[in-house]
């Protein structure tokens, strides 16, 4: 089935800059699609018209089939470290790029498909998705962007009708996930290792007029990238956010939140929470992101050849990341001035008592912390030294913390319950769950459970590759 009209005028200025990156391939057939949930404001940005994406022609798009005449979708190669192994040649093995979009604001992006079937990159895999996954990440990313954090977010879900196998029979899906590109470290590692210089040429030439036009060669482009990666790991640092598989391959160059697998927000304080089945380790550990970071950006780097160059940058890496994380933590204390050492001491005292991180800031404000810690004068001292920084106006410094302290996050066994309704049909939790996580500091009455922490003592578990 093809279609003459379009809901976008769709380019493909990356297969033309490099086309040794990416494999025009099609996606497998969607018996019977069904559009599940349609970011219409997402949708606004991108010039389309929502009404347009709901006909089964724009539906179908969605999918990656009924592609208008002279469409090509692509599969996009890279390689990357994964657990800290590194693999040659990984790629889109279950998702096609569907093109490029210049929005209202004149921001080129990314529409890119997840969940369209297998591509030479599957090594092996059915590369399908499910329902439930698909909107976990639909989910998350519209969480993040209402944080104010750098993320890829979903445009769509889409039902394909078809049954997919995993521990049990799933209803399959297509995301459709828009994206300021997905340029990433693996893509500059598998460039550099093709014996063509003029590839990595191309792919720098290209990340530079994409995202960092100001840098003049590749050794600036990596100062951008550097800076934009230790901004947005502190930002989830701040957040209590755990990516949960932080390989090279899911490291942008854009400074952008990819690919929401196993990821989840931390409940209780702890620096070795994981949430990976596979993370037995805890190499992706909340506490181990930002050394993880800059061990990836240690990766581009060495792909980008820039030696010595590159360890002078990173040098800085760490300065940058305090600063950015320094700067958030006065704000989520209502300081008007970073206090570094009564953030750390914070940081320590929660892990002690075991405080949940998100509950923390927002009781803080409210003036009822105390009440969530065992050894109240242990937080007793440490109040009174964050007392002594405040601004005389107390009110103001309340109302500034709730701008910045989220009261509604995913909740990871809200979020289980609200997927799983969604697998047998039932919506509603699902929208419900989105809908607080779009306004996450305003309180909203009938809420409440959602601000509460999982049954103490409840492990939750997720799987990479969903």
């Amino acid at each position: 089935m093809t279609t003459s009209r379009a809901p976008f005028d769709l380019d493909a200025t990356y297969a033309r800059d490099v086309p040794a990156l990416s494999l025009p391939w099609q996606a497998v057939p969607a018996p019977d699609p069904r559009l599940l949930v349609l970011n219409e404001e997402l949708a606004a940005e991108l010039g389309a018209d929502p009404d347009l994406l709901r006909e089964p022609a724009g539906v179908a798009l969605l999918t990656g089939t009924g592609l208008p005449d002279g469409m090509t979708t692509t599969a996009l190669v890279y390689a990357g470290h994964q657990w800290g192994v590194y693999k040659p040649r990984l790629g889109d093995g279950r998702a096609l790029l569907l093109g490029e979009v210049v929005d209202t604001r004149g921001r080129r992006r990314d529409l890119h498909l997840k969940g369209t079937g297998p591509t030479p990159y599957s090594r092996g895999y059915d590369g399908m998705a499910a329902v439930g996954p698909m909107l976990r990440e639909y989910l998350m990313g519209e969480t993040m962007h209402a944080l104010g954090i750098p993320t890829t977010r979903a445009l769509a879900v889409v039902a394909t009708g078809v049954e997919i196998t995993r521990d049990r029979p799933l209803p399959g899906a297509v995301l459709a996930r828009v994206a300021g590109s997905h340029l990433r470290v693996g893509t500059v590692q598998y460039a550099a290792g093709l014996d063509d210089p003029a590839v990595l040429q191309a792919l720098v030439a290209h990340a530079i007029a994409r995202h960092h036009p100001d840098a003049s060669d590749a050794l600036e482009l990596f100062s951008h990238v550097v800076d934009a990666q230790a901004s947005l790991v502190a930002r989830w640092m701040l957040v209590g956010f755990v990516h949960g598989v932080m390989s090279t391959d899911n490291t942008t160059l854009s400074g952008e939140t990819i690919d929401f697998g196993p990821c989840a927000f931390m409940d209780a304080v702890d620096p070795a929470t994981v949430f990976s089945s596979l993370d037995t380790k805890g190499r992706y550990a909340y506490g181990s992101q930002p050394a993880i970071l800059r061990w990836n950006l240690a990766r581009l780097g060495e792909s980008l050849g820039l030696g010595e160059a590159a360890d002078d940058v990173l040098a800085d890496y760490p300065r940058t990341y305090e600063r950015h994380w320094n700067a958030g933590m006065a704000a989520k204390l209502g300081l008007s001035t970073p206090d570094p050492v009564l953030a750390a001491d914070l940081m320590e005292l929660l892990h002690a008592q075991g405080v949940d991180f998100t509950t923390f800031f927002r009781a803080l404000a409210a003036g009822t912390a105390r009440d969530l810690f065992l050894d109240r004068r242990a937080f007793d001292a440490w109040a009174a030294r964050r007392e002594a920084r405040l601004p005389a106006d107390r009110a103001a410094v309340a109302a500034g913390m709730d701008r910045v302290n989220p009261l509604y996050i995913p909740r990871n066994h809200v979020t289980d319950a609200a997927l799983g309704a969604a697998e047998q049909g039932d919506l509603a939790p699902f929208r419900a769950l989105l809908a607080a996580v779009r306004e996450p500091f305003t309180g909203r009455r009938g809420l409440e459970r959602l601000t509460l922490p999982g049954p103490a003592g409840a492990a939750h578990v997720t799987y990479c590759g969903t």
